[in-house]
């Protein structure tokens, strides 16, 4: 039997494939999916010709990403609001351990998380989630 993970509230994620190293991501049991803060989203043809999906994630600071794989899903808000978000295949690392998962590509600018991990990926890693585990104090300040 393996030993279940215990994700807290907030949890540091590092996407390797897309230059994001250690962002503190609220973890959010509320939400179907979650969700990566990105600027600049557009479909672009390529020098072949194909259409790939090209953004920039979480901040000026990160590089340009240009990605073949992705798909338009429909993501419903909580107050019914429905709107067309890309999603893309990732690994994310978490508390040392490699997921597999879909992330939807959105304006999070407004929000305080740059990164969302809704109950999909928690149901699926068959993860379990304690609001009164939390990143050691100090690992926060530096947030």
């Amino acid at each position: 039997m393996h030993k279940q993970a215990v994700f807290g509230a907030l949890e540091l994620v590092s996407i390797p494939s897309l230059g994001v190293k250690d962002v503190l991501a609220k973890v959010d049991t509320g939400a179907y999916t979650g969700a990566l803060h990105c600027e600049k989203i557009k479909v672009v043809k390529n020098s072949n010709g194909d259409k790939v999906l090209q953004f920039q994630p979480i901040s000026r600071k990160h590089t340009k990403v240009t990605v073949a794989d992705y798909q338009l899903v429909t993501v419903k808000s909580s107050s019914g609001h429905t709107e067309k978000r890309y999603a893309i295949p990732v690994t994310l690392e978490i508390q040392g351990t490699t997921y597999s998962s879909y992330i939807g590509l959105t304006t999070r600018s407004g929000l305080k998380r740059q990164i969302l991990i809704g109950r999909r990926f928690l149901r699926e890693h068959d993860i379990l989630v304690d609001v009164t585990k939390d990143l050691n104090d100090d690992k926060l300040e530096s947030f």
